[in-house]
């Protein structure tokens, strides 16, 4: 197992599953011994939803995932090219609602169904490949933890400039600009007509009429926007706090289960350790047991040799 491969198989479960999994992951690089792997793969982060769907789709529906990338390449050598991407456009489009659909299927499929915020990330994300040639890999890796954007129409890395006309845009030009000089050919009176038809309603129209039922429409719209504005930006903090929190949480959640496993490792250590001097012990105690009964074979040995040699010394002396 390496990061990537372990990247790959992380970044494809669902959210709610992904400290589990991770930790799995962790305790497998320990278990091979690999202690900087297992720190790389602690260090991975848990993805947004709207990352996570478009993780899925790297791997569910890679051929048009692939198109699209495609296409963004395409688009990005025809803008430095000056050439027309038009027909990028358009095909680009197509593609990414294509993707979108696909990426609320499969996470509907998978019992997490995408809000409408996380398909508009989603969206952004897939439009950010296109552009960016960096954001393009990520995507094509498949784990990322965060949605992609990118502001602005011009791909990443080229300047802003106007692209080359099209063989239609060139067939259009000289009717628009017949039709534009007829239009400064009017005749003089008509003009001189108009103006002073201008003239006589200037008098009419120099007091615009004020509406103050319209007005008060258009404030109380307006601070309902700015309303859901702050709602929003006060729900986007919360969110945002929330997953500070969980993180944090998951941080000393897998610390202290790297210290439970440090313990169990040690334990496992000790009772092995226990089980070889009890091993040890039972084989001195062994041996002890042989020794004394050789012992008391000897000394029942030298008893008895003893007393022969006794009995003869005797028998020695009555002869004599």
């Amino acid at each position: 197992m390496d990061l990537t491969s372990a990247a790959r198989k992380l970044y494809g479960v669902a959210p709610e599953e992904f400290t589990a999994a991770r930790q799995e992951l962790v305790k497998a690089a320990r278990q091979e011994g690999d202690a900087a792997l297992a720190k790389q793969v602690g260090a991975l982060r848990r993805p947004t939803a709207s990352a996570w769907a478009v993780n899925l789709l790297s791997r569910e529906s890679a051929p048009e995932l692939d198109r699209l990338l495609d296409t963004g390449a395409d688009l990005r050598e025809a803008w430095s090219a000056g050439r027309s991407i038009g027909g990028l456009e358009q095909r680009r489009g197509e593609l990414v609602d294509l993707l979108v659909r696909t990426a609320r299927r499969l996470a509907a499929e998978a019992g997490r169904p995408l809000r409408d915020p996380a398909v508009r990330e989603v969206e952004d994300t897939l439009h950010a490949a296109t552009v960016d040639p960096d954001s393009a890999e990520q995507v094509r890796e498949g784990a990322l933890t965060r949605p992609l954007s990118h502001s602005g129409f011009v791909p990443a890395g080229f300047a802003l400039a106007a692209p080359v006309p099209s063989e239609d845009d060139q067939a259009a030009a000289p009717s628009k600009k017949a039709a534009s000089k007829g239009a400064t050919a009017r005749p003089a009176k008509r003009s001189e007509a108009a103006s002073s038809g201008r003239k006589r309603a200037a008098g009419a129209d120099s007091a615009p009429v004020r509406n103050p039922s319209a007005e008060r429409e258009k404030s109380r719209v307006a601070e309902r926007r700015e309303e859901r504005a702050r709602e929003r930006a006060a729900a986007a903090k919360r969110a945002e706090e929330a997953e500070r929190r969980a993180e944090k949480a998951e941080r000393l959640l897998e610390s202290r289960e790297a210290e439970a496993d440090d313990a169990y490792r040690e334990l496992d250590a000790a009772e092995t350790e226990v089980e070889r001097l009890r091993a040890d012990l039972d084989a001195a105690e062994h041996r002890r047991d042989q020794l004394r009964r050789r012992a008391e074979r000897a000394e029942k040995r030298r008893a008895q040799a003893a007393g022969a040699a006794a009995r003869a010394r005797s028998a020695s002396d009555n002869s004599g």
